[in-house]
């Protein structure tokens, strides 16, 4: 069984199609079916069948084809971390965030970064909190920002660097757009604008209502910080938000006032697989962001 055979396979499942993974190879696609038809002869199974134009993974193939991606990401891994034992600043990162992250902050730490180590490459992965604990777990991502912060999980562990307060935010006529500080109760009889099921701020935001003694009326949902936003500031209803989400992208801006009762908070950590060692390259991130935001902690076990 030879490497290429395991490339050529991973492909051909991807694509479905033996003629679209050989474009995409570059080779003939007699070549890729070549490959394939010795590796299903040397395992003794049939990988795929044809089901129309496109070809699909037996049961069999399925379980293949799950252990030989695992193999083929150790692979590429082991070179990347040669590649990043002779030269570190030369490596590429890996970082899973959320949408409210991407706003400013992360440009603007990965931009101070790199006046550091100019030559290091960044794969970026935005996604939801369930989504960025597994793309951690399954080593689609080196590190995660994540709100709120797990505090246990046996497969992963991090640090919170940040404990934000979040503000009301409401549309320019409102009743108190004008007010300094407001208690979250007098928020009572508005319609909420939250974000959608699955984002980690709305059950921040609706467990905060709950503890002011009601539960929201939500007149619309979201999925990114800037409709939520244009939403309140077309006068749709009230939100919650991060002061970090609030720097202004467009013209269109609601009122923001401080919630002095509930506090209203989120923990943001950095994630990374507790079983595994960083890559050289990760780990000098993420000191540098540990530093960046004062926490004291001990390095990452070796």
């Amino acid at each position: 069984m030879e490497l290429r055979q395991l490339q050529y396979f991973v492909k051909v499942a991807r694509k479905q199609h033996v003629t679209q993974a050989a474009e995409e190879l570059h080779v003939a696609q007699s070549a890729v079916s070549r490959q394939i038809h010795q590796l299903e002869k040397e395992l003794g199974v049939d990988l795929f069948i044809q089901k129309g134009r496109n070809l699909q993974l037996t049961a069999v193939g399925q379980l293949f084809c799950s252990r030989v991606e695992t193999i083929l990401k150790d692979l590429d891994r082991a070179v990347n971390e040669v590649h990043e034992f002779l030269n570190p600043e030369l490596g590429e990162i890996r970082l899973g965030f959320p949408h409210s992250l991407g706003i400013h902050v992360l440009p603007s730490i990965i931009a101070e970064f790199r006046k550091r180590y100019p030559n290091v490459k960044f794969r970026f992965k935005q996604g939801m909190y369930t989504t960025l604990i597994r793309d951690v777990i399954t080593a689609e991502v080196d590190l995660a920002f994540i709100s709120p912060f797990p505090e246990q999980h046996d497969q992963i562990e991090g640090n919170i660097i940040l404990t934000e307060e979040l503000c009301a935010i409401l549309p320019h006529n409102h009743r108190l757009a004008g007010q300094q500080s407001i208690a979250l109760s007098e928020l009572k009889d508005d319609k909420f604008i939250l974000f959608s099921k699955g984002y980690s701020l709305r059950p921040i935001v609706l467990h905060a209502c709950l503890e002011a003694g009601f539960s929201p009326k939500i007149a619309f949902e979201g999925e990114e910080t800037d409709t939520i936003r244009g939403l309140v500031a077309a006068g749709m209803g009230v939100s919650l938000l991060p002061e970090m989400s609030l720097f202004q992208t467009n013209s269109l801006q609601p009122a923001r006032v401080k919630i002095i009762s509930p506090k209203v908070t989120r923990t943001i950590g950095l994630i990374h697989r507790s079983d595994d060692k960083l890559p050289l390259v990760a780990q000098s991130f993420r000191a540098f962001l540990l530093d960046h935001f004062g926490v004291t902690t001990n390095p990452p076990p070796g």
